[in-house]
Order: C-alpha cells, then sequence, then structure tokens
C-alpha cells in the first residue's frame, strides 16, 4: 500500500529570526507539531476535490525576498499597508493617526505585547479542519496586529496590499489579526496580486476577534497570476450584539483555496458572507465555509455564486452547525452556480448541523448553463450574441458585486470580470 504523502522537512525552516521571542518560540512549537504532516489528498474529505491541484516542491520551501518594487491595482482612497512577499514595508505603507486605533508590525512588538498575541493566534479556526493554516502557523515572517479599543472607529478604509513577485519559486505567509474592541469599527480590505511567472505558494492566515458591539466589514480581493497557488483562511469570533460582514471576489489560478470559519458566541451576534468566484481554463477554486451557531439569538446570511468556463473548476462547501443551546438562532445559505461550457466542473455542498429545536434555518445550491430562452430573446432585439452572453452573466453576479461598500474595490473587481468576459465569449 502506498504510503500517504508528508509535508517535507524543508517547508519546516523558517529564516526570519527578528520577531519578538514569545513569537519565535511558538513558531518553533507550531513547526515541531507538523513533523510527518499528512498532505491532503483525495480521501481528506474537506480537500476531496482540491488536493490533486496542491503541488508542494521542495524548491516552493524558500521563503521569497522582502526586497523589490511595491504597487497596486488599487487606487487606494485611504490608509494603506503593503506586505512583500509577506514582510510588511513602513516605508510603503500609509497609517491612521486616530486616537483608539493601533497598527503594528509583529517585529515592533514588545516581549509582552507578542506574549500575549502569541496566546491569541489560532484561537479562531480549527486547525484539524484547517490543516494548511497550521504551516502558516510555523513559517509566518512578519505580521500585522490592529487593535481597536472600545469605541474607536476607522473612518476610512485600511487596504492591505498583499504582493508576492514570481522572479524564482518560493512561498510567503502573510499574517493578520485584528482586535476589534467594543463599538468598535473597521473595514478592511485585502487585495492580493503578483507579478513574476514561477511557481509560488501564498499561505495566508487573517484573524478576527469582535468584542461585544463590534462592527467588521472583511473584503477580500484575489488577483494572482496563474503561477501563484493561494492558500488561505479567515477566522472570526464575535461576541453579543457584533457584526461581521464579509465580501471575497476571487479569480482563478491553478490553486486558490479559502477557509472561511466563523463563530457567534455572544447573543444577537450576526455575520453576512458573499462571495464571488470566476474561473476559466484549467483553473480551480474552493471555497470552504464554516459558521457556528453558539449562543441563541444569533442571525446568519451567506450567498456564494460561482462561474466556471472552458475547463475549470470550482468548488463550495458551506455549512452551518447550530448548537444545542443556539435557540432562536436565524441562518440561511444560498449557492447559484453557473456553467459555461460542458467541459466545466462544479462541485456544490451545502451543509446543516441542528442540534436546538426553535430555529429558522434554510439552505439550498442551483447549477445550470446560460437559460437559451433569454439569449434568443436578446440577440432578437438586436444585441449580438457575445453581448447577451455577458449581459445574462454579469447579471448572475452583478448584485453581490453591488454590495461590496468599497467603490475601489467594486471597480476594480468590476475591470477584471470585464476581462474574464473578454477571454470567455466570443462573438457569435
Amino acid at each position: 500500500m502506498k504510503p500517504a504523502p508528508t509535508l517535507s522537512s524543508a517547508f519546516l525552516h523558517p529564516v526570519g529570526h527578528s520577531l519578538p521571542e514569545p513569537l519565535v518560540a511558538l513558531r518553533k512549537q507550531r513547526g515541531s507539531a507538523l513533523v510527518d504532516m499528512p498532505l491532503p489528498t483525495r480521501k481528506t474529505e474537506n480537500w476531496k476535490y482540491s488536493s490533486k491541484y496542491l503541488k508542494l516542491t521542495d524548491d516552493m520551501a524558500i521563503s521569497l525576498p522582502a526586497e523589490g518594487k511595491t504597487g497596486s491595482s488599487l487606487a487606494v482612497p485611504g490608509y494603506k499597508v503593503v506586505f512583500l512577499n509577506g514582510v510588511m514595508i513602513p516605508e510603503a505603507s500609509e497609517y491612521p493617526d486616530l486616537d483608539g486605533i493601533s497598527i503594528q508590525s509583529f517585529d515592533d512588538l514588545d516581549n509582552d505585547e507578542a506574549a500575549d498575541l502569541a496566546d491569541r493566534l489560532d484561537n479562531t479556526l480549527d486547525n484539524n479542519a484547517v490543516q494548511m493554516a497550521r504551516l502558516n502557523s510555523a513559517r509566518f515572517e512578519d505580521g500585522l496586529l490592529i487593535r481597536l479599543k472600545p469605541d474607536a472607529v476607522l473612518d476610512q478604509p485600511l487596504f492591505i496590499v498583499h504582493e508576492v513577485t514570481a522572479d524564482a519559486s518560493g512561498s510567503a505567509f502573510p499574517r493578520i489579526y485584528v482586535d476589534a474592541g467594543r463599538h468598535s469599527q473597521i473595514t478592511l480590505v485585502e487585495e492580493y496580486i503578483s507579478s513574476g511567472s514561477e511557481s509560488v505558494m501564498v499561505n495566508t492566515v487573517t484573524e478576527f476577534a469582535l468584542a461585544d458591539g463590534a462592527q467588521v466589514t472583511s473584503i477580500r480581493l484575489n488577483m494572482e497570476g496563474d503561477n501563484v497557488q493561494h492558500i488561505g483562511a479567515t477566522g472570526v469570533r464575535q461576541q453579543r450584539s457584533s457584526r461581521f460582514e464579509s465580501h471575497s471576489v476571487g479569480f482563478g489560478g491553478p490553486l486558490r483555496r479559502h477557509d472561511l470559519q466563523v463563530r457567534l458566541e455572544g447573543e444577537g451576534a450576526e455575520c453576512k458572507l458573499n462571495g464571488v468566484v470566476v474561473t476559466q481554463g484549467k483553473q480551480h477554486y474552493d471555497n470552504h465555509t464554516t459558521i457556528e451557531h453558539v449562543a441563541a439569538h444569533c442571525n446568519s446570511e451567506e450567498t456564494y455564486r460561482n462561474i466556471a468556463a472552458d475547463q475549470s473548476h470550482a468548488v463550495f462547501n458551506g455549512r452551518i452547525h447550530i448548537h444545542q443551546d443556539a435557540q432562536k438562532s436565524n441562518a440561511d445559505m444560498n449557492n447559484k452556480n453557473l456553467l459555461l461550457s460542458n467541459g466545466a466542473e462544479i462541485d456544490t455542498k451545502p451543509e446543516l448541523e441542528i442540534y436546538a429545536d426553535d430555529v429558522k434555518c434554510a439552505h439550498g445550491a442551483t447549477i445550470g448553463q446560460l437559460d437559451e430562452t433569454s439569449l434568443f430573446y436578446l440577440v432578437s432585439r438586436g444585441i449580438g450574441r457575445r453581448e447577451a452572453n455577458v449581459l445574462l452573466t454579469m447579471a448572475f453576479i452583478n448584485e453581490l458585486v453591488e454590495q461590496i461598500p468599497v467603490e475601489a474595490v467594486r471597480e476594480t473587481a468590476q475591470t477584471r470580470l470585464n476581462q474574464f468576459f473578454d477571454q470567455t465569449f466570443e462573438e457569435a
């Protein structure tokens, strides 16, 4: 019997030692736990459709250098923090100067702050379900700690620009932790971009801790090149009456994977998760989401839509878990999928696990193609077939794109979507 593949030891040797000692110790501890870690296979349930796309060669274990020119496709209207190959670049960043809001690189923390952060890291994610997040904990070279004191409000969105320069094979491990105090408010935009053509891996983890009444909006825009494997995880823990809103727009690649886990731990907490994915060629994108209703009187709303063209592959696995004490929960999940060719594939698996008896829950999933009757109607009115295809496809996802609350992100997403349509549809 062929032995299961394990993580190469080459991935267990981080090179950055400028971090405070408590974080170095945490990283070393996490690395020791990864020795002989089995890699996901088709028999690994939550990697069933994605394991064959995961290619971790030894040359990818090398940390990419944090040097070179930086730039961003977003016209950033306010605050910005730039990461280059997983390391923060202060000279390319523009920080808010507001009372009650602290933004620090992990490298700039004193020992007491680093020890407190080390106790908090990894507490928002189920690391058994999100296996590759453990690799980030063993390899992060730097990170960003964002702290909002009670009642602090960030007046403009904070853009986190993650750049990777793929001039040689290697990897980057960005890390972010957001501590949102009572009744604080922040909008965080994460943009992932790349340059270069060598095969690289980006393994990223972002964690949010929301205190009572905190309001956090998270926007994630993945636009890396076709040579970049991206494995990301976002963990969220919410307390009483807090609200978390997520908007994710992803463009496919050799492997795109995002795990989003939300725990509603305080009564009255709410979350809203929106996601749009488009794939073409032989690209792949996998979204796995989990919402844990732990406390009573919590609400969750989740809507994801996938479009797959050519021979590409999209995956959605959404799970809502209503715990026994989570009475009066209200949960709704909806996943719609559009196939633009006979060679494309979409796999969807919505899940509800309910242990409380006084709840309102619903979920649904559909997979289909463009309606020929609607196409014929548009063409018969003088609209070209290509334009008709674009109109119907954009209408399928535009409802979610229009809900993104930051104009610069909406415009960037729509520009990239138009490029996708140009490449996918030919004039008939």
